[in-house]
């Protein structure tokens, strides 16, 4: 049995797949003063459900998979390790001066952004390295000696190595190791050569620092919650999600917990790929999960999920960049949570406060007062007060309408229908933009794309944000609720390894590039080996970070081949270049040299047969209305019916108004639009018809 886990900020989402490929559905309230308790709660309502002690039944689960936002919800409240930062000499302002940009130009009231590590606590460490990695100036020890003595003096947990190209020769980094190692028992350290080879100094430098600063956070988070289980029962495989989209083992994510940065919502277009493909084969697809505080949208390109260096924790150039490699998600805060209020200037605004999940939407009854997305779905008739989580929680839909009318409609002089569908209205929107700006910046018509609807409240409204846009399918498969942790049981144990080396195809050196790709090959090799019997699948993906010259920016190109043997090998590194750029940028520059700045494998396997079960259909559901009256923002009021999403007949075309059920979501469907279930159990919805090409 497989459980896959992750904890969002509202609800901590569980899915369970059985030895049969059933698949269970649980949520457990996220509990933010301790997350692990939230992690516990809902694995003992899938006990509970499965009519078994708690430890009997972790007993028989063989693999357990995490995500959390636990690492980057300490960055952004301040919550991690007294960190230093250990830099060449003559360059100490690494960390202050970064990349440049702004998100508002010509705004100058905006104060400049602190650095990760402050002043403070960055010492410089005499010597230096050459581009060609030969030693410039040797390591003065001693000095590295009496920086150490002053960090231990100072109570720091954690240290950041970032030397000049140390991408190029790291043996001055490995010796400031061996150093703190001797001088520091104790404090934890990240080397950035060892992390983030890349050739750019702030992002290596700004990599290692977070990743420092996490390490005693992370391995003190995750070792509660390998013992935590373990008393319970479990005597598995704990795995941890990564923000590349992939799982690693617990003790090795406690090692380099920068990896799991963003580690659950980089698992939603891993499930939104799956389905969409079944959905409409060939297209693009956009994936979009819908959280109880964010909005997150990601893509899918020609079965390819594009990952990006330019993560930021916070808004860009405000925030902190990872400059490590992860799934390119982009985040707003839009959610079922989201607060909607009125400004001084009598404009209503919807986000990116959120009640989270303490206190909560004024309909959960926990004592919250400001109307959120949730409150106005369910005063439009969306949701079922008394079917919610199956009817375990039962909703207040009088003072959610209270709140409506206080804090929105009597402000603004309107109705409460038509204060709720403002409010639906407004977070639609917001929703809509984070999609365009994702798809525009990476050269995808929204117009011949799918779009997959996850999380909780994703079918609330993904039926507006697709007419917004005119995406002609919509998809909201039957574990949408929990597609990130449906991403988690399709996940693949992998391994990411990179090397930098300068090469361009104008004077292109072919042994030179085997070797590059052989070291890379034989790190790969051993990863595959040592994943242990049982998995499945093994395969490599070989890559390049490429530009045209005279660029200064890289883009990831997938390498066709994993040796050049030919001129006709080379051709087609050439060529993958073309294609991506002009898949990206519109264009491509057929007279130009390809300059290769880096090489990477990624090793993957699968850890399971089977990619993903189905959902176990509900022996008896509750007995509900056949229609309810429901409001909606363009066509006002309607009576739409009330359909069971388990009992949707296969292939089957049903017509809206609808308001489609299950015990972890509800799926708005307006009058225009046509829907049906496929054999993967997902609920297709076109919203335009052209006579039959709907059909499935």
């Amino acid at each position: 049995m497989r459980l896959a886990c992750d904890t969002g900020g509202t609800f901590t989402d569980l899915i369970v797949e059985d030895d049969h490929g059933n698949l269970n559905m649980f949520k457990a309230s996220t509990t933010p003063q301790d997350p692990v308790l939230g992690v516990i709660n809902a694995v003992e309502l899938a006990a509970e459900a499965a009519g078994l002690a708690l430890a009997d039944y972790l007993a028989s689960v063989d693999t357990f998979i995490h995500g959390t936002t636990h690492a980057i919800n300490a960055v952004i409240t301040g919550n991690t390790a007294r960190t230093a930062f250990l830099t060449t000499q003559g360059h100490p302002d690494v960390l202050v001066l970064r990349e440049g940009g702004r998100q508002e130009p010509f705004n100058f009231t905006v104060k400049y952004p602190e650095p990760y590590i402050p002043k403070a606590l960055t010492f410089e460490v005499p010597e230096r390295i050459g581009a060609d990695g030969g030693i410039l100036r040797p390591l003065d020890e001693e000095a590295v000696i009496t920086i150490c003595q002053q960090i231990n003096e100072q109570g720091v947990a954690a240290v950041a190595v970032c030397l000049l190209w140390s991408v190029a020769n790291p043996i001055h980094e490995r010796r400031v190791a061996e150093l703190i190692e001797r001088c520091c028992p104790g404090v934890v350290y990240t080397l950035s050569h060892a992390l983030n080879p890349t050739i750019r100094e702030f992002r290596r430098a700004s990599a290692a620092a977070i990743d420092a600063s996490l390490k005693p956070l992370m391995g003190s988070y995750l070792g509660s919650l390998s013992t935590r289980l373990n008393n319970a029962g479990f005597n598995g495989r704990l795995l941890v999600l990564t923000s590349q989209g992939g799982m690693i083992d617990a003790d090795e994510i406690a090692q380099s917990p920068i990896r799991a940065i963003n580690s659950g919502p980089s698992l939603a277009p891993i499930a939104g790929r799956y389905f969409g493909q079944n959905a409409m084969s060939g297209a693009d697809i956009i994936v979009a999960d819908t959280g109880g505080t964010t909005y997150d949208v990601s893509l899918v390109r020609g079965g390819r999920i594009p990952l990006t260096r330019d993560a930021w924790i916070g808004a860009p150039f405000q925030g902190h960049l990872t400059g490590f490699p992860s799934v390119d998600v982009q985040s707003v805060g839009a959610g079922g949570g989201s607060i909607a209020q009125v400004d001084s200037g009598g404009l209503l605004q919807v986000g990116p406060q959120s009640a989270g999940a303490v206190p909560g939407p004024v309909c959960y009854g926990r004592g919250g007062t400001q109307p959120t997305l949730s409150d106005a779905c369910v005063a439009l008739g969306y949701v079922d007060p008394d079917y919610f989580l199956g009817g375990t929680m039962p909703l207040d839909k009088n003072a959610a309408r209270r709140a409506i009318e206080e804090k929105v409609a009597d402000p603004l002089g309107m109705s409460i229908e038509d204060a709720a569908a403002a409010i639906v209205t407004l977070a639609t929107e917001n929703m809509v933009q984070a999609i365009a700006d994702i798809t525009v910046n990476q050269g995808i018509d929204p117009q011949q794309a799918v779009l997959i609807g996850g999380g909780g409240a994703a079918g609330l409204n993904s039926i507006f944000i697709a007419r917004r846009l005119s995406i002609p399918r919509l998809v909201i498969p039957e574990v949408g609720a929990a597609l990130s942790a449906a991403g988690a049981l399709m996940s693949e144990l992998a391994a990411d390894y990179r090397a930098v080396e300068f090469m361009t195809t104008a004077d292109f050196d072919s042994d030179r590039a085997n070797r590059i790709l052989n070291g890379l090959k034989e790190k790969a090799d051993v990863f595959l080996a040592e994943v242990g019997e049982g998995t499945f699948e093994p395969k490599m993906q070989f890559s390049v970070e490429a530009r045209y010259e005279q660029q200064v920016w890289e883009i990831e190109v997938p390498l066709p081949v994993a040796a050049f043997n030919s001129e006709a090998d080379i051709n087609g590194l050439v060529e993958s270049m073309h294609q991506t750029h002009e898949r990206i940028f519109a264009f491509r520059d057929e007279q130009s040299a390809v300059e290769i700045i880096g090489w990477s494998v990624r090793a993957s396997c699968r850890v399971h047969k089977r990619i993903i079960g189905r959902m176990r259909a509900h022996v008896k559901e509750a007995e509900r209305a056949a229609t309810r009256k429901v409001w909606f923002p363009v066509s006002g009021a309607a009576e739409a019916s009330v359909l069971v999403f388990a009992q949707l007949e296969i292939n089957k075309r049903y017509s809206g108004p609808a308001m489609v059920e299950s015990p972890f979501s509800t799926v708005v469907i307006d009058p225009e639009s046509i829907f049906w279930r496929l054999q993967d159990g997902s609920l297709v919805i076109d919203t335009q018809i052209k006579g039959d090409a709907a059909c499935p």
